[in-house]
């Protein structure tokens, strides 16, 4: 998504860390039990609409906070905006779902219905528009006159247009915003470079020198996980008791490392994505999803290697610089010869890490042949996958 410096294509999110004062706490508290309760009251209609065939869109759901409004005053004392983004959200929701059934797209894949949100399960989250809110002196004004200060730890690109504020499972709050980003281009290299996800390696490229091999972040804070698990089994409230002091803080720390492991996969995945960005013009990538994974042996393995949120920062990277990142589908790329293109008869074993084609007698390691058919499918010479093309040479495109 090539563009001239300082042209809007594509919006962004800059996320930053708050500190929030008692007051601001209460007053956000304040408005998420409103909104809470505005999202479960919406499910509640819906529910009823859908058993009278009666419809329940946006325009409807509008009308019912009016009303509610006009004689609740427990709900006026809140801001209107974020109650009315609460009803967008919902109405997002239960249309995808929807159109999921409609399309009968298999169970595992469907997004669900909206359901009720608990005080205790649910974390707080508040969208606002652009006249929900107002930064002034380097701190965030909020609608219902609740001020933030913001950690700016980079200066917003422009002026954002929307707002979500947040807390996370450790109790940290968040500002995350929305802004329309300018391209920045990087200066042309002349190189290709082909992409396989794996799980022995997060990523195999046609080039030695970007290989990604697993960081194994998770592996390695795995005996703090275990210990805090441990703590949680043993002090595990009853059904219907409260939990405990020293049960919430096993479950505060739990979700600490899980936080910190989640901040290393990003850091890690950001560093290699510019990295890869920087040094190709084009990128085939496999549009690998491994979800499915999810249900096998190399679960725990595959998660850890992160490769969706990987594979995401590389894609919004190549965004943000104006390259061309080009997605193959997966389907065949560990049968196929790269040199031939002839398929092989049978599926390969994980087990069998070198490809051998029958035809042509090329040998080569698995992923990297995988790699290279990426090139092939997404209409680049295979010729230039080490960064050897000329300088100035025209790319070809994809058929």
């Amino acid at each position: 998504m090539a563009g001239e410096v300082g042209e809007t294509v594509w919006r962004a999110r800059y996320t930053y860390r708050l500190r929030v004062s008692g007051t601001a706490r209460v007053g956000l508290e304040g408005e998420w039990g409103r909104c809470r309760w505005l999202w479960n009251e919406c499910v509640a209609r819906a529910k009823r609409a859908h058993a009278k065939g009666e419809d329940c869109g946006p325009a409807r759901l509008d009308q019912m906070l009016t009303r509610a409004r006009a004689v609740t005053p427990w709900l006026t004392e809140g801001a209107s905006v974020p109650q009315q983004q609460t009803i967008r959200d919902f109405a997002a929701s239960r249309s995808k779902a929807l159109k999921d059934i409609k399309n009968r797209l298999p169970l595992k894949r469907r997004a669900g219905m909206p359901r009720h949100k608990k005080r205790r399960g649910s974390d707080p989250s508040l969208n606002y528009t652009r006249r929900g809110f107002r930064l002034r002196d380097g701190r965030l004004h909020l609608a219902g006159g609740i001020v933030l200060t913001v950690v700016w730890a980079r200066p917003l690109p422009a002026e954002p247009s929307s707002v979500r504020v947040y807390r996370d499972r450790v109790g940290h709050w968040y500002a995350s915003f929305v802004v329309p980003a300018p391209v920045e281009p990087l200066p042309p290299t002349g190189a290709v470079i082909g992409i396989d996800w794996g799980v022995k390696e997060t990523a195999t490229t046609t080039s030695d020198a970007h290989d990604l091999p697993h960081p194994r972040h998770g592996f390695q804070a795995q005996q703090k996980l275990s210990r805090y698990d441990r703590m949680m089994a043993r002090r595990k409230p009853k059904k219907g008791q409260a939990a405990s002091k020293g049960y919430r803080e096993a479950r505060r720390w739990r979700a600490k490392t899980y936080a910190r492991i989640a901040r290393q996969r990003q850091d890690t995945a950001r560093k290699w994505a510019k990295k890869v960005v920087r040094d190709h013009d084009v990128i085939a990538v496999e549009d690998f999803r491994p979800k499915f994974l999810a249900a096998t042996s190399m679960a725990r393995k595959t998660a850890d290697a992160a490769i969706g949120a990987t594979k995401r920062a590389l894609v919004e990277m190549g965004r943000k610089h104006g390259r061309d990142v080009r997605l193959v589908h997966p389907a065949h790329t560990t049968m196929d010869c790269a040199r031939c293109g002839a398929r092989a008869k049978h599926a390969l074993p994980l087990s069998e890490r070198t490809y051998t084609c029958t035809a042509c007698g090329a040998v080569c390691p698995r992923d990297k042949n995988s790699a290279r058919v990426m090139l092939l499918r997404a209409g680049l010479d295979p010729a230039g996958v080490e960064g050897t093309r000329p300088p100035g040479a025209p790319l070809r495109e994809a058929a």
